[in-house]
């Protein structure tokens, strides 16, 4: 039998005359608005619908603002969003089942501390009946007490072990760095808390917090956008309410400063989060600060990356990210390594926050970010489930979908010299953040770096 050879990468890319050249990129094509209708119904909700690719499937994706203050509300609505439906006052949980599915339908409900969200899909031709089942779990969901039981002991369960991992302390002490007792912090509620939520407690929070005024829903898919308006108005009719869903009380601004550290005893591995303060999408700066945050951070081609994954080898990925609420923006930076390379990957990230605020991207930097954020676009709205979350997504931070086409165009039009003041917001005292690992092995070497508060 013949052994094969098999070439690396860098023998395929290379000639004897050296690296092989790359083709020319190709220019990208204008990104073609759906035709589409955004309307208020008179119960106060927005639709938004959306005629979008040829498979027969519509995408339905529903925001329902849900904030509340009180200190139990996260664990209540963690219990509503699981049992919504598990049942109505029409359907058991095998009848909402096998409902779906005769249409081939499908209906699931997260919930975190901005919005309560119910995403789903099924036949075009079947919206009818899809949008059927979710008025009945928005009108008559009973949470029998059974239901409530066995969900909220999963949930326990669940939650017990999320709350023992590394990533989900991080992200929980970050939070907290951030914006102190705000409720937005409490993105997981406590286990004690959930064992404690009782079914009149749930169906309490449906009636006083699922409601249609101030809530979105998007449908994308081979539809007819007036039809399918007509077809929400007609099924969600009885979903009526005076009040306004509740919205996410106004996050104070990221203020700079030192790192905490965060013991976790016996870690092998340290969490590194960093957040500054950015801006909303909707300001003009956006799309130079977004250009910047991928030469930073944002993809893989990016500074913080070739330096502390590819060059240095402490960590198998970092990462720069945007996190939108209404009217505002952050940024986010994360990172894991090992414990004993901890600082000096935290000292490199600084590096790198500094160096991009000092050493404005070059012209290849930007050019190379702004195809990849332009064809990350084109990307993902080419599906009817991309195109559905984009709309939400946008809704949510009050832009249309005209957005869709006129953000590509504001991409090609940045200079670099707006990408080098947008990247003024890396500098290294505009981030605060927390460092989540083994105080025992790290404090010495933090501490020599300065800028790092110990437990």
């Amino acid at each position: 039998m013949t052994r094969v050879e098999h070439r690396s990468a860098e023998e395929i890319g290379r000639t004897e005359a050296g690296p092989r050249p790359l083709p020319e990129l190709g220019e990208f094509g204008k990104l073609t608005l759906p035709d589409t209708l955004d309307t208020v119904l008179p119960n106060g909700l927005r639709v938004i619908a959306a005629r979008h690719g040829s498979v027969p499937m519509v995408e339905l994706r529903l925001r329902i603002p849900f904030a509340g203050e009180d200190r139990k509300h996260p664990a209540i609505a963690e219990v509503l969003a699981e049992t919504m439906l598990t049942g109505t006052e029409q359907r058991d949980r095998v009848k909402v089942d096998t409902d779906l599915a005769l249409v081939g339908g499908d209906l699931n409900v997260v919930v975190d501390p901005e919005r309560l969200s119910i995403a789903g899909d099924a036949l075009a031709s079947g919206l009818g009946q899809l949008l059927d089942v979710l008025a009945d779990a928005l009108t008559g969901a009973v949470y029998r007490d059974h239901e409530v039981a066995g969900e909220r002991s999963r949930l326990v369960e669940r939650i017990a072990v999320a709350r023992s991992q590394p990533r989900v302390i991080a992200r929980e002490e970050l939070q907290r760095r951030r914006y102190g007792d705000h409720p937005y912090v409490r993105e997981v509620p406590q286990a004690e808390d959930v064992a404690e939520v009782t079914a009149d407690e749930v169906r309490q929070l449906h009636r006083d917090a699922v409601l249609p005024r101030g809530s979105v829903l998007v449908l994308v898919g081979d539809i007819d956008p007036q039809q399918a308006v007509a077809e929400v108005e007609r099924r969600l009719d009885g979903w009526r309410s005076e009040s306004s869903a509740r919205q996410l009380p106004e996050l104070p601004r990221v203020q700079g400063g030192a790192v905490k550290l965060v013991h976790r005893p016996g870690a092998v591995q340290s969490q590194l989060r960093f957040s500054a303060q950015a801006i909303p999408r909707t300001d003009e700066r956006y799309p130079a600060l977004q250009l910047a945050n991928l030469v930073f951070g944002g993809y893989f081609s990016s500074r913080l990356v070739e330096n502390i994954r590819e060059d240095k080898g402490y960590t198998y990925g970092a990462h720069s990210a945007f996190e939108f609420t209404e009217g505002n923006g952050t940024l986010v930076v994360d990172a894991d390594t090992a414990s004993e390379v901890t600082a000096a990957a935290l000292l490199e990230t600084r590096y790198e926050f500094a160096r991009l605020a000092l050493v404005p991207p070059t012209d290849t930097e930007i050019e190379s970010a702004r195809r990849y954020a332009i064809g990350g676009l084109m990307t993902s709205t080419a599906s009817q489930a991309g195109m559905a979350s984009t709309l939400i997504s946008l809704a949510s931070h009050g832009l249309d979908q005209n957005w869709l086409v006129e953000h590509p165009e504001r991409l090609q039009a940045v200079t670099r010299e707006q990408v080098a003041e947008a990247a003024q917001l890396f500098a290294p005292t505009a981030f605060t953040g927390v460092v989540v690992g083994d105080a025992d092995k790290l404090a010495d070497q933090l501490q020599l770096l300065g800028g790092v508060e110990l437990p």
